[in-house]
């Protein structure tokens, strides 16, 4: 996978980043004193327009206005002001949320399933590309034929309503088209992360309780393995090879396999029944698996209507249209690339630009070879991206929108400069989860934001907790307590199983399921989704992202932001991976910081470091052990896995890498073993 790793050596860059995250920490805070100033002198001023109308004015309808503006007035000078500075925001907003919810609506209840609602779009522009990939492309008549073709054949195989099957395949043109001919079948295909090895693989196949395999000859090895080592569940497996791989060595026929590509030829489509019940929208439809940050994936379920929101809800909102040609470079087991990505495809009629593995050398030349108008990111990419050395050509594209999750605040007025890039649309949510927003005005830093007046109305909500453990805090009633504007929270969804947009329909394994939900948080009987994230609202009702409840720590009596840490960090040493996390010493309480970063050279300035961190982080901010190494365990949408680094910990016997100790003298110099000993003995003085 080409990451171009690559670092400017131009260390006017570095000048432009250093300081980027205190920066917009001051900037944000100056934002919200400054408003708060206005909203008094809004205040006088509404004070003496309701005067005059009130007493100098006939009309008793402008008096009646008025009246209620000055109720709401005195009863918070801020909530007014807050309310006209967000009307255009909010005005905008509620139009594209009807239209969403009126499209969700009407599929909902003609029972519209996706690959219904495909076949319409196929029927509607049968030459048009619907995937793009390299120098081929398959129309929507192709698209559809292929799926009808797979649901032929399985229906042959006996595969069943409510029977699920394991795809196994790296990114291309027949991936999308495959699950969605099982869909029609009313099969579940649980979509498996082709990264997976061993326990990892094993596991994801035996949770699903898959009834049929199905694998790409480009992973013939993994099952070669899986089949040596008898771990294969006995289930039929199928073997579908490109064309063009089928006379090439290492790509013959699994001993045992049925060739799914040689029998797809000469199969008959099976077309799609006329009439639909109406609960086949929410029937289920596929298994997209948790990253598996913290331990083995989870098998999260989508339904047909959880699918229609994900894809059609970024439609909608980001204003999104039918001609847009949208260059998506992420993986298909996941969400972000196999739902929102193919669901601009599949239920919108865009042409999706497909790519095998993510490359930030070609990212910019692909959107220009085919001529896109939007593209996806999520937020470790556009660090690769800014990674790159400069070139001019890079602007040279049609983009209007990049959409996705993750773009860090740190990096995003930088990102939006270097590429022109006119509009972002950050994207807020999980595979899973029920807590759903998005930033549809270009607001920096924020994942989205609620109308202030629907703040108690939309299920997503804020509530008070420690943020080391996540704990709830509760009133004296025992009930669960709203953050105010400016304070850190637990971000929920309420969860209500009639409505697309906060519905929850959990995992595989019942018992995950039932390990995400918050129960009796306002009321006896209420259920609410539990994201583990910690964000803060601010005034005008927009989320910030602080941090993953557990990634928080405590050190001197204080809680350390990781997020704030990383940030600060990866703009010092050139935008390189770098994760921050506590540790445990021995005989003290609390936990350390340590920071792991990529530095397979061995080229970080430890004093440059030791100087940035002192001049941005309080005393109990700053990690007390960095650690070099070349590579950072992380999961196939490159998020970072940190437990794994926090638990081998600042162990000098069993790490090869070296590790610095931020010295009394507030410099980072290599860890001693006599300094290790004072750690474990508890005589180092902390």
């Amino acid at each position: 996978m080409d990451l171009a790793f690559a670092v400017s050596e131009n260390r006017g860059d570095r000048g432009d980043q250093e300081d980027a995250g205190t920066k917009w920490k001051m900037e944000v805070q100056l934002e919200l004193n400054l408003k708060q100033k206005l909203a008094t002198r809004l205040g006088t001023l509404l004070v003496a327009s309701l005067v005059y109308f009130c007493f100098c004015c006939d009309s008793a309808v402008a008096s009646l206005v008025f009246a209620v503006l000055l109720a709401l007035l005195l009863r918070s000078p801020t909530f007014v002001f807050a309310l006209v500075m967000t009307a255009q925001r909010d005005i905008m907003a509620l139009q594209r949320f009807l239209a969403l919810n009126l499209y969700l609506l009407k599929r909902d209840r003609g029972g519209y399933t996706v690959a219904r609602c495909f076949q319409q779009l196929a029927r509607s522009q049968p030459q048009k590309p619907c995937f793009v990939m390299d120098n081929q492309a398959i129309t929507y008549a192709e698209a559809l034929l292929l799926s009808q073709k797979v649901a032929g054949f399985f229906s042959r195989q006996g595969l069943q309503r409510g029977d699920c099957v394991a795809l196994l395949m790296e990114t291309r043109l027949e991936y999308p088209c495959i699950w969605m001919g099982l869909s029609q079948l009313g099969v579940i295909t649980a979509l498996i992360n082709s990264n997976l090895r061993g326990e990892s693989l094993l596991h994801s196949i035996k949770v699903a309780n898959a009834k049929a395999f199905i694998f790409g000859s480009e992973l013939m090895d993994v099952l070669q393995s899986l089949i040596e080592n008898e771990q294969l569940p006995c289930i039929p497996v199928y073997q579908y090879t490109d064309k063009e791989l089928r006379s090439v060595p290492g790509h013959e026929l699994l001993p045992g396999a049925v060739d799914l590509s040689a029998a797809l030829t000469t199969q008959q489509a099976l077309a799609l029944p006329p009439s639909c019940a109406a609960e086949e929208a929410r029937s289920k439809l596929l298994y997209v698996y948790t990253s598996g940050t913290t331990g083995l994936p989870k098998a999260a379920v989508i339904t047909n209507l959880r699918f229609l929101f994900m894809a059609a809800g970024t439609f909608y909102m980001l204003r999104l249209k039918r001609d847009d040609v949208v260059y998506n470079p992420l993986p298909l087991y996941h969400t972000a690339g196999g739902i929102v990505g193919v669901g601009m495809a599949l239920l919108n009629g865009s042409t999706v630009v497909l790519r095998k593995k993510f490359s930030a050398k070609n990212f910019w030349l692909d959107c220009s070879r085919h001529d896109c108008t939007v593209a996806q990111y999520i937020g470790e990419l556009c660090r690769y991206l800014l990674a790159t050395p400069y070139n001019p050509e890079q602007q040279h594209h049609r983009l209007r929108l990049m959409y996705g999750n993750g773009l860090r605040p740190q990096i995003w007025p930088q990102f939006v400069r270097r590429f022109a890039v006119p509009n972002i649309g950050e994207i807020y949510g999980a595979t899973e989860g029920n807590s759903n927003l998005i930033n549809i005005t270009n607001r920096v830093g924020a994942i989205g934001f609620v109308p202030i007046y629907g703040q108690k109305i939309y299920p997503v909500q804020v509530l008070r907790c420690d943020e080391e453990t996540g704990e709830l805090l509760k009133d004296p009633r025992g009930h669960c307590i709203r953050c105010r504007p400016g304070e850190a929270g637990l971000l929920v969804g309420k969860v209500n199983p009639r409505r697309a947009v906060s519905a929850f329909h959990g995992y595989a394994d019942k018992g995950d399921s039932e390990q995400k939900l918050l129960r009796n948080v306002f009321a006896r009987g209420d259920v609410f989704f539990n994201s583990g994230d910690m964000v803060v609202c601010d005034i005008l009702g927009y989320f910030y992202f602080k941090d993953r409840t557990g990634d928080t720590f405590r050190w001197r009596g204080e809680n350390v932001a990781t997020q704030e840490v990383e940030a600060i960090i990866t703009n010092c040493v050139g935008l390189e991976d770098c994760v921050v996390y506590g540790v445990q010493i021995p005989h003290v309480e609390g936990k350390a910081g340590m920071a792991a970063i990529v530095d397979p050279e061995r080229k970080v300035d430890m004093d440059y470091l030791s100087i940035v961190l002192r001049g941005s982080l309080p005393p109990y901010a700053r990690p007390l052990f960095i650690r070099l190494l070349d590579e950072i365990p992380r999961t196939a949408t490159f998020k970072l896995k940190k437990r794994e680094l926090a638990n081998e910990g600042y162990d000098l016997t069993s790490l090869a890498d070296p590790i610095y100790y931020l010295n009394r003298d507030g410099v980072y110099r290599q860890l001693s073993s006599e300094q290790y000993r004072s750690l474990q003995t508890g005589t180092a003085g902390l």
